[in-house]
């Protein structure tokens, strides 16, 4: 199927809401592992979120061009070209834009989908995401104000950040510390700043512990309940349940515990990209060292150029990060729940 239109992503959100279940959101860095997600998603029934970070948006343009909107909507071009032939329904998210670089990434991308809109056409990207974890709160709610209302005139969505993420992501980086969790207080702030809905639809990551990359279980502490508290208390003063359309950062070796109680307060979307990282590159080293004599042309010999063509370690690679996604649709209970 084609990438999602913005009214099929409002109705994805709306689906994982009311069903209880969340999208996986697959960190891609290439053609191969964007490839990869969408076999994922397809080989779980499921539908899905593909997301371009800030360094793998400047990756994408390669080394001499260094831009990040060039590499970003290359991506999106290829994407909408090759999901258009898989069962799924994907939407496609740009990831933690800090505030330096909103110039040079997120704001030409929505000037993008203004003047696609302008045309009759559908946004390359469905969401971009403000991270202004750095910054105050005010000034990052301000931000995200201006933003929110430059994404209703584009025809997508705006994910922002409420709290700090722990861990390192692209060079942006947060200790583990006590100022990892979300308050209550800081949710009543969005909604002050930003509307419940009728400004325009954003995405929420609130923050209760969660850190990027894979750490030792007993440096990250998990309080998915203060999800609940949040929901319960803002959703009562603005008088509906689960104001909060929430997004799950630092997904990656969470245990099957936190995620279903997240899900359960209202998380439609788990960011994962370092399992899928170490599924893709696990392959590729295992090939490697299997077989280091071929790929290398050892004592003066002449290798294998089937074993050093890079198809030849590729395709295998493709299949273990798929395989790692299929697990990520089943424990967020998207499988078996594509769209038709």
């Amino acid at each position: 199927m084609p990438i999602a239109t913005p009214d099929q992503y409002v109705a994805m959100l709306d689906r994982a809401k009311e069903g209880g279940f969340a999208y996986p959101a697959i960190n891609v860095t290439s053609s191969q592992t964007l490839n990869a997600a969408l076999q994922g998603f397809a080989e779980a029934d499921s539908d899905g979120i593909i997301q371009v970070s800030l360094g793998t948006a400047l990756y994408l343009s390669g080394n001499v061009v260094q831009s990040r909107f060039a590499g970003s909507r290359a991506l999106a071009l290829y994407a909408h070209e090759v999901a258009s032939h898989y069962p799924v329904t994907v939407a496609l998210h740009t990831d933690h834009c800090p505030a330096e670089h909103l110039d040079d990434w997120v704001r030409p991308l929505l000037a993008d989908a203004l003047e696609r809109r302008s045309r009759g056409l559908d946004p390359l990207y469905q969401s971009h995401m403000w991270d202004g974890s750095a910054v105050p709160l005010d000034e990052n709610l301000r931000i995200a104000a201006e933003l929110l209302e430059a994404s209703v005139a584009a025809n997508t969505l705006l994910e922002i950040e409420v709290g700090v993420i722990g861990g390192e992501e692209d060079g942006i980086s947060h200790e583990i510390n006590e100022q990892l969790y979300s308050t209550v207080d800081d949710a009543r702030a969005t909604i002050e700043a930003l509307g419940a809905g009728e400004r325009g639809r954003y995405l929420t990551a609130l923050t209760f512990g969660n850190v990027h990359g894979v750490y030792h279980p007993d440096s990250v502490q998990l309080r998915p309940e203060l999800l609940q508290e949040i929901q319960t208390v803002i959703g009562g003063e603005v008088g509906r349940s689960k104001p909060f359309d929430l997004v799950f950062h630092g997904g990656s070796g969470s245990s099957s515990e936190d995620i279903a109680s997240a899900v359960a307060s209202g998380v439609v979307k788990m960011n994962i990209d370092t399992d899928t990282q170490y599924a893709f590159t696990r392959s590729i080293a295992g090939h490697m060292m299997g077989s280091y004599d071929q790929v290398l042309k050892v004592d003066g010999g002449y290798g294998n150029k089937k074993a050093y063509d890079p198809r030849s370690w590729g395709k295998p690679a493709e299949h273990a990060m798929a395989a790692r996604v299929v697990e990520a649709a089943q424990t967020l209970g998207s499988a078996g729940r594509a769209m038709r």
